[in-house]
């Protein structure tokens, strides 16, 4: 035992030299941004763990974000993984989780392996969405959940909102960024043994469509038949 908190205490102060400049830094220089969608989709997310009494959680495509680390301080058993090789440009590390490299249209992880899937702003940037679909039924255990969230419009359809005209930002991004739709959701649903748990709305833009206009501040719940650009769902596995 000796050992052991002799070797976390090493550890805490070798992390403290090496990170303590680091965060100072980046918190002087943080750019202003407006407050985004993440605290929907989280608080989304963290909701429907509890409840649905998750304990096993895979995390799809986190990036560099604190998103998995937030879920194990909750006391949840975290994996992480996310496409590094071809998603992401140079070096990649996120320093506050342990990342695997992990393709979801063809995942390494066994069959109903876990209790729940967060899969937050991802599945609109992967272009075979529906294998990605089918593979993260398979990897849940019956009665597990996938969370959703990412650009969502009721009626229509967009296969990458970046490259439409009105864009407010990502046309030079290297990836799509997908607006999902009813249709698309049915098409999940006849594809994979899912059903609806829970949807919720919310308008993020002044603009009709995803990234157009300005941003909200904060964004706003809307409904099914009002306008809205971003929707959180929880699928459940039959």
């Amino acid at each position: 035992m000796r050992a052991l908190s002799f070797a976390r205490s090493l550890h805490s102060a070798a992390m403290s030299a090496i990170l303590s400049p680091l965060l100072k830094y980046e918190r002087r220089h943080a750019p202003v941004k407006a407050v985004n969608e993440r605290p929907m989709e989280y608080s989304f997310a963290l909701d429907a763990l509890v409840r649905h009494r998750a304990i096993k959680v895979l995390d799809v495509g986190p990036g560099i974000t604190a998103w998995p680390a937030l879920l194990a301080n909750c006391g949840y058993e975290v994996t992480a993984i996310d496409k590094i090789e071809s998603y992401w440009t140079g070096a990649f590390f996120n320093r506050h989780f342990h990342v695997m490299q992990d393709d979801i249209t063809a995942s390494r992880f066994g069959d109903g392996e876990f209790d729940a899937i967060t899969c937050l702003s991802v599945l609109e940037h992967i272009v075979d969405n529906q294998t990605a679909m089918i593979e993260m039924c398979r990897l849940l255990r019956p009665g597990g959940v996938l969370i959703l969230t990412g650009p969502y419009n009721e009626t229509k359809y967009i296969d990458d909102a970046y490259r439409m005209p009105d864009a407010g930002y990502g046309k030079d991004s290297p990836y799509i960024c997908r607006v999902h739709s009813r249709q698309t959701v049915e098409a999940w649903l006849s594809d994979s043994p899912y059903e609806i748990a829970d949807q919720t709305w919310w308008r993020v833009f002044t603009g009709p469509l995803w990234t157009q206009g300005e941003r909200l501040h904060p964004p706003v719940e809307s409904s099914r038949e009002d306008s809205h650009h971003l929707s959180c769902i929880t699928l459940v596995k039959r």
